[in-house]
């Protein structure tokens, strides 16, 4: 991955952690062992989603720039069935608390798209490329001149 996408995906996970951190916490006061157990699930699977998610659609935007936006939505509404179909899952577990997941879960991708926004909005990313004007797009002479 490029520095930017690099930067970008450290600067969305560290927040969720952090607060995924303080959930688990939270959830460890209010429901025991297994909130905490819960709230620290959620924060991971939230992170591996979302960044998974991020990766395939840098890797889209280099390859096919004329389909990222499309890509986008179709990656975001595939990631919040997954969610939603991970939540149904796990509903009647007795791993962890079902309620603290579910709630982490929402909290820690709300957070990861926030903090996905904001370093977007602060990146300095170019959107034309410099090199490819003079790489050779100047028209050649052909054999004489006018």
């Amino acid at each position: 991955m490029p520095s930017n996408d690099v930067r970008i995906l450290a600067q969305a996970a560290v927040p969720t952690a952090a607060v995924g951190a303080i959930a688990a916490v939270v959830s460890g006061v209010v429901a025991g062992g297994k909130g905490a157990i819960g709230a620290a699930v959620a924060t991971l699977v939230a992170i591996l989603f979302m960044g998974l998610g991020l990766y395939v659609l840098q890797r889209t935007a280099k390859s096919f720039p004329q389909l990222f936006q499309m890509m986008g939505l179709m990656l975001y509404a595939a990631q919040l069935l997954l969610l939603v179909i991970f939540v149904a899952a796990f509903k009647n577990t007795t791993l962890f608390n079902p309620r603290a997941f579910a709630i982490v879960l929402v909290v820690a991708t709300l957070t990861w798209i926030a903090a996905q926004t904001r370093a977007h909005m602060k990146a300095k990313i170019l959107y034309v490329d410099p090199d490819a004007s003079s790489k050779g797009d100047k028209p050649e002479k052909s054999g004489h001149s006018s």
